[in-house]
């Protein structure tokens, strides 16, 4: 089995992350794909990098968006061909 695409950034507590982990969870949903969650105070550089805009949406390993996950253009994304 492959690594999962996508990634979240999160951090206990964190409202908004829930909210992005059910999105996720509604995209993967259509699309068949699996989400990997990382927590910020596991790591120091992922806090020092991302620790204000919880949380972040990793795709391939770069960043699609933060706060909210933008369901429709993360579904479009993932559904293209990549050249």
């Amino acid at each position: 089995m492959r690594e999962p695409r996508i990634t979240l950034i999160t951090r206990p507590g964190c409202h908004l992350c829930e909210d992005a982990k059910a999105a996720l969870d509604r995209v993967v949903a259509v699309t068949g794909d699996r989400w990997i969650e990382k927590d910020v105070t596991d790591d120091i550089e992922l806090e020092r990098e991302y620790g204000e805009r919880l949380p972040v949406v990793l795709l391939d390993g770069k960043e699609h968006g933060y706060w909210r996950v933008e369901e429709e253009r993360l579904l479009k994304d993932l559904t293209t061909p990549q050249l």
